[in-house]
């Protein structure tokens, strides 16, 4: 028999879950790390291949932990071997490891997945192309402390594969979906991960917030002083889901933009026994829980 208690549980789990539905989603994102510079260059932690992403042809092999120097050469991409420059002959390669268990590199960075890099009037775009549960795990050490609540980490990855869905192709026009940096989200590859923080994403694998059937940018903000504001206060337009409450992170200087859920927040309430789902449905407002299919 169970026990009171834990028939309350069962019945939250499922007065929370029972609204899940699968929503079609691309698997993969394509991350912009490097834009419109001269050079960079890449790497492969076991040997790997360069394609002409074109017609995805096999142009050359890369050795294992090796690095190598790329440049705009012309129209076209050219790479450093032996203290030489070659042509690829194409301005549009993909790099990609031997199996994807192994990683790429570029910006003193490990990366999952591959790396994608064109060349657009005489400057490099390079792109970091993987599957969204694989970009989480660099997401969320990247946004919180790996020390803090296993709960606030796991409304973090919901909070973040929400906003990286409801972006997909936010920055079509430049090759990629969103950039690595504070401006979307915070990403640090393979380098960021954390074994805490990794558990936090595959927990929720696939969750996202949506209000009326629809994905949610859910945008988070470090601290806001005490309160939150309504999105209108901040931005131009006011999201009905994104509403002023009190933050619980009173005493934390404000830092960010105060819309939507306080990581600082997020801890305390974790801390104080709050799930993330109870959480999330605090800093947002009349929001559901759904989950993505990538068609797998």
């Amino acid at each position: 028999m169970l026990s009171p208690m834990k028939k309350i549980l069962l019945y939250i789990f499922f007065a929370i879950f029972i609204q899940i539905v699968s929503i079609q989603t691309s698997e993969a994102i394509r991350i912009g790390l490097s834009v419109n510079v001269k050079q960079s260059y890449f790497g492969t932690s076991t040997e790997g291949l360069v394609y002409d992403e074109k017609i995805n042809k096999p142009i050359f092999k890369t050795k294992k932990m090796q690095p190598y120097a790329i440049k705009a050469h012309g129209n076209s991409i050219a790479i450093k071997v032996d203290n030489k420059y070659y042509d690829l002959g194409t301005n549009y390669i993909k790099v990609r490891p031997a199996s994807t268990n192994d990683f790429v590199a570029t910006k003193n960075r490990w990366y999952r997945g591959e790396l994608i890099v064109y060349n657009y009037n005489k400057k490099l775009t390079v792109i970091n192309r993987l599957p969204i549960e694989l970009y989480l795990l660099g997401v969320v050490p990247s946004e919180m402390p790996s020390s803090w609540n296993k709960e606030a980490h796991k409304a973090q990855a919901i909070a973040a594969r929400s906003y990286a869905v409801a972006n997909l192709n936010k920055r079509g026009s430049k090759g990629y979906d969103l950039v690595d940096t504070p401006l979307d989200q915070a990403y640090g590859g393979a380098s960021a991960e954390n074994r805490k923080t990794n558990q936090a994403v595959v927990d929720t694998k696939g969750i996202v917030i949506t209000y009326k059937g629809k994905v949610i940018p859910a945008y988070y903000h470090a601290s806001s002083g005490g309160r939150t504001v309504n999105s209108g206060a901040a931005w131009a337009n006011n999201a009905p889901y994104l509403h002023s409450v009190k933050a619980y992170d009173d005493g934390i200087r404000k830092n960010g933009h105060g819309v939507g859920m306080s990581q600082h927040g997020a801890n305390n309430l974790a801390n104080k026994g709050y799930s993330a789902y109870d959480i999330l449905k605090y800093f947002y407002k009349d929001i559901s829980f759904s989950k993505i299919s990538t068609g797998d």
